[in-house]
């Protein structure tokens, strides 16, 4: 009886009754999609923070993070590999690297860069690079005269893939080194201060240029399972020695965007609260309106015999229906906003410089994950039955006397 009276009276008044689903739907639906987007947003910044030399775990000489020079090498690294080799499952990648501070220049221009020894192979599949050559080629391992080159850097130095560049560093004896490596590739990178800070040669060039035959920068490992990270990072501390290297995450070595991580869901809640005190008073101002109408009948329902939490029953039925269809339309209009970004995404050019500043590329994908979309029907749903309760309340109080008076 519940559900057929509720059903036939939020229809007594149509237009009424939509007004009240449309501010649902549009409340639901801006939540999925913003919810959709942010999320996107926050796994860009994730992965362009972790493919940029990062990962999701380093290793390091203890100092190094304080002084990143050659300086603070990892001379004995041959037992970190037999460790990783023996430990890490099959489906996590770790590589090698040189990381020092260098000075390029040709002809024209100079500018303070990072230079990064590389494995190509393993570097490959473990950070951008891999898959943003744009022109020319990759580096190949034995290449000891080859360099990658930022497209933005490129741009700003007026040369082109073939040409030279000479590379000026420290060794570790302190001597100030300088060898002419030639183009071999441009890489293009979601930020354009990665293509300008960065240069890239092998190992073997690393070592050439430097005067060493041994001792790494870090090692940077890749897993696939974002849960198994700090458990990894726990058994690597555990084996090694903490006097001599450091095991870091990339929530230590990236804490304000781990920050960003932990907040984000607690500001997602804001975010629906938000939206919902603004949608809330619309449904109570118009629940409100339906009761204040509908005085006589409720009065006469009363002097029938019926209980006044049988009225505030009848009232939350007629909020549960319109919630429910308002629930299912702005979730059906936010999935397909989703949809219809999933392949080219949104792009934000127009705020480009913004997006790079917070660690965003220009194109954002929409993410949509059923945790979201549980909370924000939730948060809808169960708020829209609390607002509704004071409308209903009033209802119930409404008496046969009072009614008689209408």
């Amino acid at each position: 009886m519940y559900f057929e009276l509720a059903w036939r009276n939020i229809w007594r008044n149509s237009r009424r009754t939509l007004v009240i689903i449309t501010a649902v739907v549009i409340g639901v639906w801006s939540m999925v999609f913003l919810g959709a987007f942010s999320r996107g947003m926050l796994n860009n910044m994730l992965e362009n923070g972790k493919s940029v030399l990062i990962g999701d775990i380093q290793i390091h000489h203890k100092n190094y993070r304080e002084d990143p020079s050659i300086d603070k090498s990892m001379e004995q690294a041959e037992i970190i590999r037999h460790l990783l080799k023996n430990n890490l499952s099959k489906n996590t990648l770790w590589t090698e690297r040189i990381k020092v501070s260098a000075y390029v220049s040709n002809a024209r221009h100079s500018t303070g860069v990072t230079l990064v020894g590389i494995d190509p192979v393993k570097e490959k599949e473990i950070s951008f690079l891999g898959k943003s050559i744009v022109n020319g080629n990759y580096l190949e391992p034995n290449d000891k005269r080859g360099v990658l080159v930022g497209k933005a850097l490129l741009e700003k130095f007026d040369t082109k893939i073939g040409k030279k560049l000479i590379l000026m560093t420290r060794s570790k004896s302190g001597k100030v080194v300088s060898k002419a490596f030639r183009i071999r590739g441009v890489f293009k990178a979601q930020m354009e201060s990665t293509e300008k800070s960065y240069l890239f040669i092998t190992m073997h060039g690393a070592r050439n240029l430097l005067n060493i035959e041994e001792g790494i920068s870090e090692i940077s490992i890749k897993i696939f399972d974002d849960q198994n990270v700090d458990i990894v990072a726990k058994m690597l501390k555990n084996n090694i020695d903490e006097k001599l290297y450091s095991v870091e995450t990339w929530k230590d070595l990236l804490p304000m965007l781990e920050a960003y991580v932990r907040i984000f869901d607690g500001f997602m809640y804001i975010w629906y609260v938000v939206v919902f005190i603004a949608m809330g008073f619309g449904i109570v101002n118009t629940s409100l309106m339906a009761v204040f109408e509908r005085v006589r009948e409720f009065g006469l329902l009363r002097a029938l015999g019926m209980k006044p939490w049988r009225v505030i029953a009848s009232v939350l039925t007629e909020s549960t229906f319109t919630l429910t269809v308002g629930i299912v339309a702005g979730n059906c209009l936010g999935i397909i906003s989703v949809f219809l970004l999933k392949e080219n995404g949104l792009d934000l050019a127009l705020f480009g410089k913004g997006a790079e500043f917070f660690g965003m590329s220009r194109i954002i994908y929409p993410v949509l994950t059923l945790t979201d979309v549980i909370s924000v029907n939730s948060v809808i749903f169960f708020l829209g039955i609390i607002v509704s309760l004071y409308p209903a309340i009033r209802a119930a109080q409404i008496t046969p006397v009072e009614a008689m008076r209408e």
